[in-house]
């Protein structure tokens, strides 16, 4: 979510989905005006994710802090729902503080809507969660879905019927029946499979039987809309007539809904051919998101053959029996949920369960244990990847520890050790803890388990865990004949030992680390001893000790293409510049690593390149600019849970004073809110000199109008002629954000043009 306005919400932009309900809309309105918790219950199918989106979309511009969702249907662990939210809100598991205390801590003062989607399979733990999030956030709105009620204090349950459908016995004019939801919704997925299909005198009287033998159910009528690609509407109602009327005894007695959808879904699934069926059951593998190469991975048999994948899965996404999205420009696939349940009663009945499980085990962990080694050296494509596949990870390394399989787990919780280390630190050492508890696995796991459980406690500050587990890493490794794993181990146990004060056994680790056969030729041995030596030496206070130890780093890892240990070799080189005084100096090398900070998206690397840039704006006479900076790094700060390192915390200290000496208490404390106000992407393109963040009062407009300052800045530029677009880019403001406020504007002068606004803003400045 790099980039994004981040606090104006993550719901998606556009959606071509039909919700209609405008009763329900209305209702859900009217209840979240005066409620704080209000439930969307009803079964599978039914559509409560579009009407939660819709409703979000339409009060988000109305809450100051946005219209926020978090989706848990490809959450299978209760212990990771605290995880969802902080992702969904864009915070960042990167330190020592919990993903549940992060999250209270964001919303303490928040107000903004947070749609959580599908609680039902985690009803306890997210009615927990959700309680706790409205005690601590009284600003705070939530609109959950979910298949039952939360059963939580003020909560406020809103059932979701089917869709309206078209009366059963008079026939209802033409241009009646197209604004009949139902019909309405049949129609568009109708046109979306052919490119041609209209509603029209022939065919209305068969649409409209068809909708009221679906009950009015979305995902039942998108099912059978999608089959008039190959069938006429009459061939869809006359087949899925003889369907039900088979379960019904041969009469026309209707059926429970959830019998309706299962049938619509059963009939689509017999359409299929022996190949597709096969496919779409073992599917249900995946707990989350997938991709092509998943497929492969683990639908290939006889009876789908590997030529086949691309074509059997295209041919499910047509059906509208598989979703397909495009997530980092990666394209993925995804089961909704019902859909999910019917392949696994299909896969059980093939008795497939097991094997599709050991495949699915075995298919990720060798997927990333392949890639692992290599991940480091292209991160930022990793990373995405890694974005995707979590869910999916996260059910093996679940699956692992429930069959104490803890060979398998060691080496795929290993694996994944740089997501861990800039996306999810409390996690990974959640799942690391269990799996090395099991007392299993070989020598070899357990030393690359060890050795990133014991790099996840330095990145927490957490000397007494980090220095037994890098010994027994150390220990393991050497039994392994790991001997690069061996140097990573010792290195960074002198990393840990410093963090303890204890110098003389940092020396001595260090000294064994440089000493294992073959350190010095081996890139991640060496960087790893370099990077140890660059630590203590900026504990000593010897810059030019530091100076050679990371400027040695920083060739290797240019020449390696080693982002993460490019970023850390600027740090600790702008860091020697800083405590030798040329300051001038630090500014290239933070720059650059404010990049790199933020091609990872590593939040907390960001935070500190920001701080040292904010002293180095500071010492230029840039007061203002450098309390924008602190206040950005401040956002990154509470948005993660980081503090300032202590080598760079001196200058943080000093950066402060110096922009409040000459801004003034007041001036200062306004040019920090500012700061704190500034996305992410806007603040390092300030940080790196590329725009200045215009802060000037708007002349133009009095204080003394109805209009607050930021909507006094939004009218000015709207009487410049700008679009909603460039005045976000101006304003660094998300164009949703300049929408609500032109709407705020025009309400509060009474006003229904821009072209009244631009009047109106000239006669002020007259």
């Amino acid at each position: 979510m790099a980039g994004r306005a981040h606090r104006t919400g993550n719901l998606p932009a556009e959606t071509t989905s039909f919700v209609g309900r405008r009763q329900e809309i209305a209702e859900l309105r009217r209840k979240l005006a005066h409620g704080r918790l209000v439930s969307l219950v009803g079964p599978g199918g039914v559509g409560k994710t579009r009407l939660a989106l819709q409703v979000g979309a339409d009060l988000g511009s109305s809450r100051p802090g946005g219209a926020w969702l978090v989706e848990l249907a490809d959450i299978q662990d209760p212990a990771l729902i605290a995880n969802a939210v902080m992702a969904s809100l864009d915070l960042r598991d990167q330190t020592s503080t919990e993903p549940r205390t992060l999250v209270l801590s964001h919303l303490r003062d928040a107000a903004m809507l947070l749609i959580v989607d599908n609680c039902e399979h985690l009803l306890p733990a997210a009615a927990q969660l959700i309680s706790d999030m409205l005690r601590a956030a009284p600003g705070l709105r939530v609109l959950a879905t979910s298949r039952e009620p939360l059963a939580v204090a003020g909560e406020q349950v809103v059932p979701v019927p089917p869709l309206p459908l078209p009366a059963a016995h008079a026939p209802e004019p033409l241009a009646q029946l197209r604004l009949n939801e139902s019909v309405i919704l049949f129609s568009e997925r109708a046109a979306a499979a052919t490119g041609r299909f209209d509603l029209t005198e022939s065919n209305a009287a068969v649409v409209a039987d068809l909708c009221r033998r679906l009950d009015g159910l979305p995902l039942a009528i998108e099912l059978a809309a999608v089959r008039t690609r190959v069938l006429s509407v009459e061939q869809v109602l006359a087949r899925l007539s003889d369907r039900f009327n088979l379960l019904s005894a041969g009469g026309r007695a209707a059926l429970p809904r959830h019998q309706t959808l299962r049938t619509t879904i059963e009939w689509s699934h017999d359409l299929l051919g022996p190949p597709e069926r096969a496919m779409l059951r073992r599917l249900c593998g995946f707990a989350g998101r997938f991709l092509l190469e998943d497929v492969e991975g683990m639908c290939t048999s006889p009876e789908v053959p590997a030529e086949l994948i691309l074509e059997l899965l295209s041919s499910l996404v047509d059906r509208s029996l598989v979703i397909k999205t495009d997530e980092h420009g990666i394209a993925c696939y995804h089961l909704h949920e019902t859909m999910r349940e019917f392949a696994a009663l299909k896969l059980r009945e093939a008795g497939e369960e097991a094997m599709l499980e050991e495949r699915c085990t075995e298919h990720h962990v060798s997927r990333c244990r392949d890639t692992a080694e290599d991940g480091r050296f292209r991160l930022v494509e990793w990373l995405a990847w890694m974005e995707v596949e979590i869910d999916n990870l996260r059910a093996v390394l679940r699956r692992c520890i429930a069959r104490r399989d803890a060979i398998r787990g060691l080496y795929l919780a290993a694996s994944l050790g740089w997501y861990w280390m800039t996306r999810a630190t409390s996690e990974g050492i959640r799942w690391l803890d269990e799996l090395l508890a099991l007392q299993g696995g070989d020598a070899a796991s357990n030393a690359q388990a060890c050795f990133v459980r014991g790099f996840l406690a330095v990145l927490q500050s957490d000397p007494a865990t980090a220095r037994p587990t890098l010994e027994r890493a150390a220990a393991a490794a050497r039994e392994a004949g790991e001997l690069r794993r061996l140097t990573e181990s010792l290195a960074m146990g002198a990393v840990a030992a410093l963090m303890d004060g204890d110098a003389p056994a940092s020396d001595r680790l260090l000294e064994a680390a440089g000493a294992v056969p073959g350190s010095a030729d081996d890139y991640q041995a060496r960087i790893s001893i370099l990077q140890t030596r660059a630590i203590a030496a900026i504990l000593r206070g010897d810059v030019a000790a530091v100076t050679a130890a990371a400027a040695e780093g920083e060739r290797l890892s240019r020449e390696v293409g080693d982002l993460y240990g490019l970023e850390m070799q600027l740090l600790n080189l702008g860091g020697a510049q800083l405590m030798s005084g040329d300051v001038e100096l630090t500014k290239p090398l933070y720059r650059e690593g404010l990049r790199i900070a933020q091609r990872i998206d590593d939040r907390i690397s960001q935070m500190h390149f920001l701080v040292g840039l904010a002293f180095v704006a500071g010492d230029a006479g840039q007061a203002r600019l450098a309390a924008h900076l602190l206040g950005a790094a401040e956002t990154l700060r509470s948005e993660s849970g980081g503090g300032i390192i202590a080598t760079l915390a001196p200058f943080a200290a000093m950066a402060e004073e110096s922009a409040r000496t000459s801004l003034g208490a007041d001036g200062y404390a306004a040019a920090i809110a500012e700061g704190r106000r500034l996305s992410r992407d806007a603040a390092v393109t300030l940080a790196l000199g590329t725009r200045v963040l215009d802060t000037t009062p708007s002349a133009d407009v009095s204080a003394t109008s109805p209009l607050g300052r930021r909507e006094a800045d939004v009218a000015r530029l709207v009487a410049d002629g700008l679009s909603n677009k460039q005045i976000g880019v101006r304003l660094f403001i998300s164009e949703r954000t300049v929408e609500s406020h032109v709407r705020n504007i025009l309400n509060k002068l009474g006003f229904s043009t821009r072209a009244q606004i631009a009047a109106w803003v000239a006669g002020l400045q007259r």
